[in-house]
Formats: structure tokens, C-alpha cells, sequence
């Protein structure tokens, strides 16, 4: 197999025998793979190659190989990487970590690629964080066969009443509930769902979309929890609410 300037990002790095690399790729025709990427950390190659293959920049990468790891032969660069700091770095990161957790290797999604430098592009420049994140979660979802309506009840097929609250269950989606009846099952207000249905992230909703995502995704995620969340609480001083 050689695949040729093939569009892709990295993901994650990790340092393999003596001087190479090996690669986590989200490529935009092959989905994510690894790469080993041979002498990338040997001083004798001046280190150009170490300094591109970073996350968050885009890249064309060239790769052959018969087994499942493949062998990374020739890198470029395919464009700017943006300037993220600070929670924007972080926020970066769990992105990363969610593609890293949730896409089957080998499993194309060139619309989600696509989603990928979107978010990116989003992040580096002043778009919200938060509202960024959840159109990228949301994103995901779908692309992932996860998806789910925030405008329709998903067991009655009846639209979100503003009055009403729902819950979230994987077979179904929102269903209508009573809030407070179950203090282990969270709420939601259908008047702050049906903002969120039309992409309005202000005042309350933006609390109600941070905790139907991290409800929703967790039922993917496992009971592992997530290394970049982690590490961004750890290091805020605010807590870290935007994940």
C-alpha cells in the first residue's frame, strides 16, 4: 500500500526505539491510522521533520506499508497551524483525545475532517470556545451514527415543548421526563433545547449544552476519563468549564 500527500492532521506522538516517532494520523481519505515515523528525532536530519509533525498543523503525508502500522516516507506542510494558548491549547487537546477515543481506525469521515480544521480555525481565531466545542461534539455524534435530535422527542417523535423537561437516553435520545424525579438522571429544559436546536448558545443554554454533551459522550467514552479534561481542570483557575 503507498498512499501519496494524502491531508492529514496528528494527533498524538509518542517516542519509539531510538530516534523514531510513532504517529497518530487523522487522514481525510483513510480516517485515523499509525504511522512510525523512522529517524525523525536524529539530530543528523536537522529536525525540520520533528518540527512539522506536531498536532494541530496541516499536513500531506506519504505512507507505504503492508502491516497495520504504516511507514511514513515524506511530510509537508499544508497550511498554517493556529496560534492556540491557554484553554484554546486545552480545548485542541480534547478534541485530539475525543477523535483519538471515538473514531475506529481505518474509518474514513471526510465531512468530520473537514469539521476538524473548522473547530481549529475557530479556536485560533475569536470564535467562543464553548460554542465551538459543542458544534464539534455535535458534529461528531452524527458523523459517528450517535446523532440525535434536540428539537423532537426521540420516543414520540413529538417536537421539544418549551414547558416540558427530557432526558437523555442512548437508544432514543431526549425523552420527555420529570425533572427531579430521578436525581441520578439529569433534566433538561425543552425551552433551553430548542435554543440550542437553533445553534443559540447564550445565558443558560451554554450550561445546558456543556452538561447534555458531557452526559451523552460519557456513554461512549467509557468510565476512562479523559487525560486533556483532566490536565485542563488541573491547571485552570477557573475550573475549566468549557469541556
Amino acid at each position: 500500500m503507498r498512499v501519496s500527500l494524502q491531508p492529514s492532521y496528528i494527533l498524538h506522538s509518542r517516542p519509539y526505539r531510538d530516534s523514531s516517532l510513532i504517529l497518530e494520523v487523522f487522514c481525510a481519505e483513510h480516517g485515523r491510522l499509525s504511522l512510525v515515523s523512522k529517524g525523525a528525532r536524529r539530530r543528523s536530519k536537522g529536525g525540520s521533520s520533528v518540527a512539522l509533525l506536531q498536532p494541530f498543523i496541516p499536513l500531506l503525508l506519504s505512507f507505504s506499508g503492508r502491516s497495520e502500522m504504516k511507514t511514513l516516507t515524506h511530510v509537508e506542510p499544508a497550511g498554517v497551524a493556529p496560534q492556540l494558548r491557554g484553554e484554546r491549547l486545552f480545548s485542541g487537546m480534547y478534541i485530539n483525545e475525543l477523535l483519538m477515543r471515538l473514531l475506529h481506525r481505518h474509518d474514513p469521515h471526510p465531512q468530520l475532517f473537514a469539521n476538524y480544521g473548522t473547530a481549529l480555525g475557530e479556536l485560533g481565531d475569536a470564535e467562543e470556545v464553548e460554542v465551538c466545542l459543542r458544534r464539534f461534539e455535535l458534529g461528531l455524534l452524527d458523523e459517528l451514527g450517535y446523532g440525535f435530535s434536540l428539537a423532537e422527542d426521540g420516543l414520540s417523535g413529538e417536537a421539544i415543548s418549551e414547558d416540558g423537561w427530557y432526558h437523555f437516553s442512548p437508544d432514543c435520545g431526549l425523552v420527555a421526563g420529570v425533572k427531579g424525579a430521578n436525581p441520578a438522571r439529569p433534566a433538561y429544559s425543552g425551552a433551553e433545547l430548542l435554543l440550542l436546536s437553533q445553534g443559540k448558545y447564550g445565558g443558560e443554554a451554554r450550561s445546558v449544552a456543556r452538561r447534555l454533551m458531557r452526559e451523552v459522550l460519557a456513554q461512549y467514552l467509557g468510565s476512562e476519563p479523559l487525560k486533556s479534561r483532566d490536565l485542563f481542570h488541573g491547571r485552570s483557575p477557573q475550573g475549566g468549564e468549557s469541556q
